[in-house]
């Protein structure tokens, strides 16, 4: 029988193969958006099904034939908008020049961060400002998940510093829903945090070889750590033993399929590790990383795939079954 043979893993793209600080990504760069409306939104992980679709990409081969689509379901109950922070360009980058909270807050926010007295928050805009961002926090406790402190992060906001301010004052205190942020059939950036997978062995988390069944002592390590000039050094680049998963990623280009309603998407019992859907969802073609119940970001394009069609396709079946 041949040998199979596939490149190496563990790609120095991603090194230092370091674990995320928290369970919510940070977004450093948003698209360029002329539309005063904000760039992102965030839901959590239900699992994965399969839907039938009918086929609109334009140079296809299945072209308008049903065709079958691996698709991630994610809750997204609405945002509600914490404060507003005005920032500035500087010599030395991006500087907070100030922040207006809003004048009441969910007491469960109490649980992320210590919470102003009502009269003292309030602060006036300043003149001198760049752009703006929207302090946002989610509400796990509208969903079955079992959480009920929020996630807190920014969100930038698109148009004009002028269209920024005029927004993020008419949202500020308010719900944010996911329809006013995006559409059906638009591509959207996903950052997540991957599945943590604990301390693996160089095999598993870099792919090396097996060795050969005549070699000394061990058969799953790698056959040398390097020359034996430098005593006892060994090359940071060498497959060793660590923990593995739990890292921040990116991926470009994810096609929103639907814009799902309430209560409209449920099975008996509940989905597998997360429950019964009680907001809004979306779903998504393809897999997206990170475990179930887990937070998902998802952002405006950056750099948008010319391929990928402007609308979305008609679904057809949505499979409920246990996957």
């Amino acid at each position: 029988m041949p040998q199979k043979r596939f490149p190496r893993s563990g790609s120095l793209q991603f090194w230092p193969r370091k674990r995320s600080k928290r369970i919510y990504t940070r977004v450093r760069s948003w698209a360029d958006v002329k539309d005063a409306k904000l760039l992102g939104f965030a839901g959590y992980k239900v699992g994965m099904t399969h839907l039938i679709i009918n086929d609109n990409r334009k140079t296809s081969t299945t072209k308008n034939i049903d065709i079958s689509c691996p698709a991630t379901i994610i809750e997204c109950p609405p945002l509600k908008a914490v404060s507003i922070r005005f920032y500035k360009n500087t010599i030395k980058g991006q500087k907070a020049v100030s922040e207006t909270l809003a004048g009441t807050q969910d007491k469960e926010l109490k649980r992320k961060i210590p919470v102003p007295k009502k009269g003292k928050e309030e602060k006036k805009d300043p003149e001198d400002f760049d752009y703006v961002h929207l302090l946002v926090q989610t509400q796990p406790k509208l969903t079955g998940i079992g959480k009920k402190k929020p996630d807190l992060f920014e969100i930038s906001v698109g148009g004009n510093k002028e269209d920024q301010l005029k927004y993020a004052k008419e949202k500020l205190g308010k719900e944010i829903t996911i329809e006013e942020v995006f559409k059906e059939g638009q591509q959207l950036d996903i950052h997540a945090v991957t599945k943590a997978k604990g301390v693996q062995g160089p095999v598993r988390r870099f792919g090396i070889a097996l060795r050969n069944h005549k070699s000394e002592k061990s058969i799953r390590n790698p056959g040398s750590l390097g020359g034996w000039i430098q005593q006892g050094h060994t090359m940071w680049r060498q497959a060793k033993a660590g923990k593995m998963g739990y890292h921040t990623r990116t991926e470009y280009n994810k096609w929103l399929l639907k814009i799902g309603k309430t209560n409209e998407l449920n099975k008996k019992g509940g989905f597998e590790h997360f429950g019964v859907i009680k907001n809004q969802y979306i779903l998504l073609k393809g897999s997206i990383a990170g475990a179930k119940k887990r937070i998902i970001r998802f952002n405006e394009p950056t750099r948008p795939n010319k391929k990928i069609p402007g609308s979305a396709p008609e679904i057809k079946y949505i499979n409920l079954t246990q996957e």
